[in-house]
């Protein structure tokens, strides 16, 4: 599975500009995300992140990611982030860990965001699930 969450988690890197302000999600398919981006920073890509957990944030500077909070911006390019469960008609959830506040605070303040997923997160749950 770890093959397939770095492959996600590179496609969403090609969506990432030299200059941008970007939210680093949390969670296992978000570490290789934060992994990667760290690779493309040590090559000179200029970005600075706003982590929406101490995990991400001890990820992002492990791999020498720039960070801030959004006490210094207030606006976001990106945000790059996991998900619990999706479905067939992309109907997501998250919130399976404790980061879920952080998360939606930093979405918000984000122009756009990708979710990431392997495989495993495909699910069957019904959009008139009470959980959505």
């Amino acid at each position: 599975m770890d093959a397939l969450k770095r492959q996600a988690a590179a496609r969403a890197l090609e969506q990432v500009e030299d200059g941008m302000k970007l939210g680093l999600g949390s969670g296992s398919t978000a570490k290789h995300f934060v992994e990667l981006l760290g690779e493309k920073v040590a090559q000179g890509l200029r970005v600075i992140g706003v982590p929406t957990s101490e995990v991400t944030r001890n990820d992002a500077i492990r791999c020498g990611v720039p960070l801030t909070t959004l006490e210094e911006i207030d606006h976001l390019d990106l945000t790059i982030d996991g998900a619990d469960e999706i479905n067939g008609a992309l109907d997501l959830i998250k919130g399976g860990g404790g980061a879920l506040l952080r998360e939606k605070i930093v979405a918000a303040a984000s122009d756009r965001m990708i979710v990431i997923a392997d495989d495993s997160k495909w699910s069957m749950f019904s959009a008139a699930s009470p959980y959505l």
